[in-house]
């Protein structure tokens, strides 16, 4: 059988697996606890388990291995992609055999699973995205590719976001899908918020940086002598980096000037033989395949509200925090303007482009080269449509997050 026509099948099987899953799921997402009544029933339900993964489950881990790490290597973008998707939907032995084929972005430089969307990008070449803005539903989607004249109907749908004022502050919801921003939903990922200015702003992930907050949070929420009632997932919003832009209320010092606290990144992250932070899963047991980069229909699940929900304390770093700066413009006599090499990602002048690179302290054993590197790289191309190119130590959220704070009002920045 030809490797494509394998693929397809694989990609047919998953997909009538996932449709069986959400019928056999109902409206219950918690089982109860099994009991001497249920404890008859739990070997014929083993072996219902076992005789629906299928044939599939039962080839040799060699082969497997061979096909896998095969069908990863032919396919290099969207949305070929999908075919390594299909290969983990198939059962358990294939999605585990997947996952430990398919690397992190830092090292392919590709965004396979979710969880991609929340892990650095490749330390040299940067992955390149666009996002389009629509005015009337206030919302932003990130989309991987060129631009939408370069790469069409096969542009990627990776992050949407949808602008939602208050009276003193602002907040921009993210999630998964573009027609879903439930904060109750499994496809939320996080949030920006900003000041009444808008000078100031906060980033939010629904994900904790590391297993010990999930633990201390969690202890943090137990009640004591409360009443034992079902396990709820509670939404938190944990803090994970802080963006300013400074005043120019005279506007006399040129374009915008912002720095970008990342709390949860190190700043030993860009020294050489420095690591950022790489989550492997999702800890709040987010359902991938709600994601546009799995299937396109999400899946709810049950969340609880405490006062306690709305901003989690982050455990800071072990050192001091990585912090980003935009890179100075210089001015060009002939064109009257200040000008950055954006080399032609770039074609249209406005306020909202910047490039970001490491803010370093004379301490950081960071070399010259890796201080001029642009990490970030935000500009507009048409109307309502900007380029976003980012790289390691930057996630594509993270990514996605400052880039969004450059679309709110800034009336004392500009």
């Amino acid at each position: 059988m030809p490797l494509k026509s394998f693929v397809r099948e694989i990609g047919s099987i998953a997909k009538k697996s996932s449709e069986r899953n959400k019928l056999r799921r109902g409206r219950a997402h918690i089982a109860p606890e099994a009991s001497s009544s249920s404890s008859s029933s739990s070997s014929s339900g083993s072996s219902t388990a076992l005789v629906e993964q299928g044939p599939w489950a039962n080839l040799p881990p060699e082969l497997l291995l061979d096909i896998i790490k095969r069908v990863e290597g032919r396919e290099t973008c969207w949305p070929g992609r999908r075919d390594v998707v299909a290969c983990a939907s198939v059962c358990r032995s294939w999605r585990k055999i997947t996952t430990e084929v398919v690397k992190t972005p830092e090292h392919c430089g590709f965004l396979t699973f979710p969880i991609s969307l929340k892990q650095p990008g490749p330390r040299e070449t940067p992955i390149q995205c666009y996002i389009r803005r629509d005015r009337e539903t206030s919302t932003y989607r990130l989309y991987m590719g060129l631009s939408p004249a370069l790469s069409g109907d096969m542009s990627k749908l990776l992050l949407a976001a949808k602008k939602i004022r208050k009276a003193t502050y602002t907040d921009f919801v993210i999630s998964l899908v573009g027609d879903d921003f439930s904060r109750s939903s499994n496809t939320y990922v996080g949030k920006l918020r900003s000041n009444f200015l808008g000078t100031k702003f906060n980033i939010f992930d629904s994900e904790p940086p590391d297993e010990s907050t999930v633990a201390s949070s969690s202890q943090s929420r137990r009640k004591p002598h409360s009443r034992q009632v079902p396990p709820r997932l509670t939404m938190s919003n944990y803090e994970i980096a802080n963006i300013t832009y400074e005043l120019n209320v005279l506007r006399t010092r040129g374009p915008r000037r912002m720095n970008c606290t990342m709390c949860s990144i190190p700043g030993s992250a860009i020294e050489e033989g420095g690591t950022a932070p790489t989550p492997m899963a999702f800890t709040s047991c987010v359902d991938e395949h709600s994601s546009p980069l799995l299937e396109s229909e999400g899946k709810r699940r049950q969340v609880g509200y405490s006062s306690s929900s709305y901003a989690k304390p982050l455990k800071s770093v072990q050192s001091t925090p990585l912090v980003l700066k935009n890179k100075a413009p210089r001015w060009h006599e002939q064109l009257q303007c200040w000008c950055l090499n954006f080399k032609g990602r770039v074609t249209v002048a406005s306020v909202k482009n910047f490039q970001l690179v490491a803010a370093v302290e004379p301490s950081q054993n960071v070399t010259a080269a890796e201080q001029e590197k642009v990490i970030l790289q935000f500009g507009k191309i048409g109307k309502d449509i900007f380029t976003m190119d980012y790289r390691y130590p930057l996630s594509a959220f993270q990514a996605f997050a400052i880039c969004l704070s450059s679309f709110d009002t800034k009336p004392a920045c500009e």
